[in-house]
């Protein structure tokens, strides 16, 4: 198994009941995206460009993908969306202020040291939202035992160093952008917000 192989594991997953999940979170993100009605978008952390494969963006829209791995941008630049791939950080995005109607950062936070960084950026290249998404805790943790995954971990993935609930990630972004709609994608919470 090749390392993106890995990391597209779930959204394959033979389990019924992980496709329901998978499905119901995509959904979530294309109905905040939808309510946003960007012509741009930032797909910071776009990875393999799932978050486009499962239509969460109105054909169209103009969408720069964003990953550290190059072997992720050229999978993700597969997605039938006009843009580039840009391979970069989303703790230092060579964009201008206000580059975006709208970023998209999906998965991404928990694996950061310092994810206030990231939301900071990402607020200041997006002009009216971010949408965000994190794993709800102890809930995903809680999936991943049952999946029989991460089991010497009590099933927290190994690079995930940031867990939140919908109680704690509103405290974490509140002061870091102007509003916070938070919206339950269960195992996951998604966050719309609006940058200051």
């Amino acid at each position: 198994m090749t390392l993106s192989t890995a990391r597209q594991e779930k959204y394959h997953d033979p389990n019924p009941v992980v496709g329901l999940l998978i499905r119901r979170f995509f959904d979530r993100i294309g109905r905040a995206m939808n309510q946003i009605g960007p012509a741009s978008v930032l797909d910071a952390g776009c990875g393999e460009g799932e978050a486009l494969r499962r239509g969460v963006l109105a054909p169209g829209t103009w969408v720069v993908s964003l990953d550290l791995r190059w072997e992720s941008l050229v999978e993700a630049s597969t997605r039938p969306f006009p843009g580039a791939p840009v391979c970069g950080s989303v703790l230092a995005l060579p964009f201008g202020d206000g580059s975006f109607d709208a970023a998209l950062c999906l998965e991404v936070l928990e694996h950061l040291d310092h994810p206030e960084e990231a939301v900071r950026e990402l607020a200041r290249v997006a002009r009216r939202a971010v949408v965000f998404s994190v794993p709800q805790e102890p809930y995903f943790r809680i999936g991943n035992v049952l999946r029989g995954k991460h089991l010497g971990a009590f099933g927290n993935h190994p690079e995930h160093v940031q867990h939140w609930n919908f109680r704690t990630f509103r405290r974490f972004l509140t002061p870091l952008v102007r509003e916070v709609e938070l919206m339950e994608a269960f195992p996951w919470i998604v966050a719309r917000c609006r940058p200051r």
